[in-house]
């Protein structure tokens, strides 16, 4: 078995279970790839990766195999590594060193079970649809695909923007927003909940349209099917709008006109341990069925016996 791994170099926490990783993953003698820079990164941190990843294993992104990717940090890392796994059907599977992390929903305390139950392949592998952005231009210069979200937002202005929007050759709109957001089903849990979206179900075949900041009470979040062929036209004050791509961003003129449509031959192959569900993210991450009322109780009865009442 080979696994490759990526990490975020900006927290001493991913060098930490990056290591705890590497341990794991040597006990139960998997050969592990990764990059100079991220191999650099852990020796800076003290920590002696180098007696588990030897020179002919750092690897250079465009060219190398393996049977199983790890992606350590937040969900940020792991999309960011998703672009690094190109056309490669390789699976990947998240560590959390960042905050939230619905992508990257193992801690560091799992990781020594995470990687025994790898090993034994008691796991399920679920097949992520991404996001592509089409202009006739072929203006965007980075990776064209998302696997949360495609968001068009003004650019340098604090106006609001006119979105026209388009399903399947049929009008369905025109927003007038601070933005529109694109979304995954997978996304439902980034950027588009935190402008009151929706949550869907991973494996849910939609896609999310939702207006930000809509100058309108009646714009609502809207789910059209996977197959659907989404068409934006931008008008603002400043002839420019910005475009992300699961945060890559992009500056384009107001002329230029985006389709967003679901990737026929592109997904993310993401491994689920059996044990765990969609709801236990839920749970877990958004503190769902959780009373705060106690935690924030506590929190008071712990400040008075602080102060002696």
């Amino acid at each position: 078995m080979k696994a490759v791994i990526f990490g975020n170099t900006l927290r001493n926490e991913v060098a930490l279970f990056s290591f705890k990783l590497l341990e794991a993953l040597n006990r139960h003698k998997v050969e592990v790839l990764m990059e100079r820079d991220f191999l650099m990164f852990l020796r800076e941190c003290g920590y002696e990766a180098d007696q588990y990843v030897n020179e002919r294993n750092l690897i250079d992104y465009r060219d190398y195999e393996a049977d199983l990717a790890f992606s350590v940090g937040g969900d940020g890392k792991f999309i960011h590594s998703t672009a690094k796994l190109g056309r490669r059907s390789i699976p990947m599977i998240g560590v959390n060193a960042g905050r939230l992390g619905c992508l990257t929903d193992i801690d560091g305390a799992q990781i020594d079970d995470v990687v025994q139950h790898l090993v034994e392949g008691d796991y399920t592998l679920t097949e992520r649809p991404l996001l592509h952005l089409h202009t006739d231009e072929k203006v965007y210069t980075d990776f064209t695909y998302a696997l949360n979200e495609i968001a068009i937002t003004k650019q340098d202005t604090a106006s609001l923007i006119t979105i026209h929007t388009w399903v399947d050759g049929t009008y369905l709109t025109s927003y007038q927003a601070d933005g529109l957001i694109v979304s995954t089903a997978t996304g439902s849990t980034a950027y588009a909940m935190s402008v009151g979206g929706p949550i869907l179900m991973p494996n849910m075949p939609g896609i999310i349209i939702i207006p930000v900041a809509p100058h309108s009470l009646t714009s609502r979040p809207l789910i059209v099917p996977d197959t659907s062929v989404i068409e934006l036209q931008v008008e603002s004050r400043n002839n420019r709008y910005l475009i992300a791509l699961d945060g890559r961003p992009n500056v384009f003129d107001e002329r230029i006109k985006c389709k967003i449509f679901k990737s026929s031959s592109r997904t993310v192959k993401t491994v689920k341990l059996n044990n765990h569900h969609f709801f236990d993210t839920l749970h877990e991450k958004l503190h769902w069925g959780a009373d705060n009322r106690k935690y924030l109780k506590k929190g008071y009865d712990d400040d008075l016996v602080s102060k002696g009442d």
